[in-house]
């Protein structure tokens, strides 16, 4: 639904239906050792009655503040329902917003239970924290309001914005290599290069660009991904969080089989 959010907050350094495949092999990847965290145990969290987690105030529709500053989006709606869950209800939960540099220090320092905050599995990552199975497969796509483009071909010679620095540029290089890419420092500043047709399109995350469609309605996603990463809830190691983390994967397993986070992710306007 692309009337869902009532405001676009520029962003910026921000690096549904899923397949099997790879749904199954996040179940069974995203598990290593490393550093141990700090956070509440099973046992703590039931007594005690309520979740701490981290999200994303900023990220229209994963997690942002609507007009009247209460917070909205499918990262939202995942975090009430998993406090149904872990503590019996949805009203259960104390939002923690956090900057993207902060999304795993507030795991790991005991500031909250775990985080649900647009943060990406990787291998590097889950050295230090552990992943739940993935809740969304973001993927780094191409937006435009150019009528002339209908498909990645008819950027082959154009130019195309991307971040400064992001992993987006070597993707956007291997599916166009002949195009010529325009470095910007903020989704605002790739906007201001299509309007001035400095630019025919600008890739980054799908999940952070339905929001600026949402926005911006004369604007649409290609249908062609670039990429597949998936996004997890960050919980702590250790053994004394097992039950914690196998309660956690087992309620998003049954989200995705029962459809409840397509349906969410559809009713978000995410793609």
């Amino acid at each position: 639904m692309y009337n869902r959010c009532n405001r676009w907050q520029v962003i910026t350094r921000l690096h549904l239906v899923l397949s099997a495949t790879i749904f199954w092999f996040f179940c069974f990847y995203i598990v290593a050792t490393g550093l141990t965290a700090s956070a509440a145990e099973m046992p703590e969290i039931q007594q005690r009655g309520y979740l701490n987690v981290a999200v994303k105030d900023n990220l229209c529709p994963l997690g942002f503040k609507d007009a009247n500053g209460n917070l909205q989006g499918l990262e939202i709606d995942l975090a009430k329902r998993l406090a149904v869950d872990l503590v019996g209800k949805a009203e259960a939960v104390k939002f923690q917003p956090v900057a993207n540099r902060d999304r795993l220090s507030v795991v790991l320092d005991k500031k909250v239970d775990f985080a649900i905050a647009r943060v990406t599995a990787t291998e590097s990552r889950s050295r230090i924290v552990s992943f739940s199975v993935p809740y969304y497969l973001d993927s780094t796509v191409l937006i435009t309001k150019d009528n002339s483009v209908q498909q990645l071909s008819d950027l082959a010679k154009q130019k195309i914005a991307v971040l400064n620095n992001s992993s987006t540029i070597a993707k956007v290089q291997y599916y166009l290599p002949n195009a010529e890419l325009v470095g910007v420092n903020s989704y605002q500043e790739a906007r201001e290069k299509i309007e001035n047709n400095a630019a025919a399109a600008f890739g980054a995350d799908a999940s952070i660009l339905s929001g600026w469609v949402q926005q911006y309605p004369q604007y649409r996603l290609l249908s062609t991904k670039l990429s597949t990463e998936p996004l997890s809830v960050v919980m702590p190691k250790g053994l004394q969080y097992d039950e914690f983390r196998r309660n956690v994967n087992k309620a998003i397993a049954r989200y995705l089989e029962e459809g409840w986070l397509q349906q969410r992710s559809q009713y978000w306007g995410l793609p």
